[in-house]
């Protein structure tokens, strides 16, 4: 029986993605000073204001550095993403930090945990996906609204006098078979922040090919089915059209509804946060299982109690698709990674900073090392051969 799916994704103008953006900048900031700092950055933005706020750690001779490079990093992380409006400028935006020491509590448990090994930062559920809808695994409703987006923001960067602003979301229903297989588009929204003035035909004829080129071969949509700016006028955006908080696009960040999610943001976490660290190491292990032929859809979820550094659980799915059982998988899995949180960032080299481009856009389905040397490890196949191994 066949049936319809939708995911969306927003730009990095989203007011929730500018906030994940300025908080793995705060990230990033700590992590290129001293790979072991540990940082929980939380940011709010609304017009005219980035308030940051948190919990974070550094030693002493480099804390004072950090902490005076704060404002430069997060302006310049507002300018790149391209807000030069009168009630949020990256230059005149009224800024505010109010990080703090981390607690001596939670660090005692991530310092050594009840096994003598690095414990988890936080108790919590995480999960992996992978499977073949798309060449790099991931389920195609929220890839493609992915790919519009990215290709919407390097057309409006690449002009100066682009009539397209920094705020915009997209959304995709793809038709399936009754293999569960997309087939084709049903439908496609595209809601884009546009200089005043600029008129509904203008915006379809400039991002109707954008749509198009990111698409798979004959899935356009008609006219009918491509629904551009629907509330017709959307000028004031970003921060100052509503505001932003950390941590609110969890879906979108991840697998767009297709998969489970544990619950938990990731953006301005450093890797001791299995929040962050074990959703990696699940979609690193998922992807590499699918990769190896090992099943054609994989979930995989790792729980964690704090202060505990080995998983208090190891869960796989693979749909019925598998060539081994799932219990045999699991095995596998163990058998093949660490999975302690100093296991998982040592494997997957999280200790950088690789965070900033990782908050928008999907922090799956990306191309390792598209944005740096490390960047995006986890999206990696070089667990191919050793689960296969282990998988006999």
């Amino acid at each position: 029986m066949s049936y319809l799916f939708t995911s969306e994704s927003v730009s990095e103008g989203h007011p929730d993605k500018v906030c994940d953006r300025v908080s793995d900048t705060v990230l990033d900031l700590f992590l290129r000073a001293e790979p072991e700092a540990r940082v929980a950055c939380e940011t709010f933005a609304t017009t005219d204001r980035v308030i940051i706020g948190g919990e974070v750690r550094a030693s002493a001779d480099n804390l004072p550095s950090i902490l005076g490079k704060l404002e430069g990093a997060v302006r310049g992380a507002i300018k790149d993403i391209g807000y030069e409006q009168k009630k949020f400028h990256h230059a005149h935006l009224k800024f505010q930090s109010f990080l703090h020491e981390q607690s001596a509590d939670i660090a005692m448990g991530v310092d050594g945990g009840s096994d003598k090994d690095e414990g988890a930062g936080d108790q919590g559920l995480m999960f992996g996906y992978a499977c073949r809808e798309t060449d790099v695994l991931m389920p195609a409703a929220i890839h493609y609204s992915h790919k519009i987006l990215q290709k919407l923001a390097a057309v409006r960067k690449a002009d100066a006098d682009s009539i397209l602003g920094p705020d915009s979301k997209s959304q995709i229903t793809l038709v399936y078979d009754d293999q569960g297989r997309p087939t084709s588009a049903h439908k496609v929204v595209l809601s884009t922040q546009h200089a005043d003035g600029a008129s509904i035909n203008d915006i379809r004829t400039l991002v109707k090919p954008i749509i198009a080129d990111v698409l798979p071969q004959g899935w356009m949509v008609g006219e009918e089915d491509l629904l551009v700016n629907p509330t017709g006028n959307f000028v004031i955006g970003g921060p100052d059209g509503d505001a932003g908080l950390t941590g609110r696009k969890i879906i979108v960040d991840t697998y767009g509804g297709a998969a489970p999610h544990g619950g938990g943001a990731f953006s301005g976490k450093d890797p001791t946060k299995v929040d962050r660290s074990a959703a990696y190491a699940a979609r690193y292990l998922a992807k590499n299982v699918v990769a190896a032929g090992l099943a054609d859809r994989c979930t995989i979820q790792l729980a964690y109690a704090i202060g505990v550094a080995e998983p208090v659980s190891v869960y796989a799915d693979t749909h019925g698709t598998g060539t081994i059982s799932d219990k045999r998988l699991e095995d596998a899995l163990i058998e093949s990674m660490n999975l302690t949180p100093r296991g998982i960032r040592e494997h997957l080299g999280l200790n950088k900073a690789i965070y900033a481009p990782t908050a928008a856009y999907g922090h799956f389905g990306r191309l390792a090392g598209e944005a740096g040397p490390g960047s995006f490890s986890w999206e990696a196949t070089d667990l191919v051969d050793k689960l296969a191994s282990a998988a006999k």
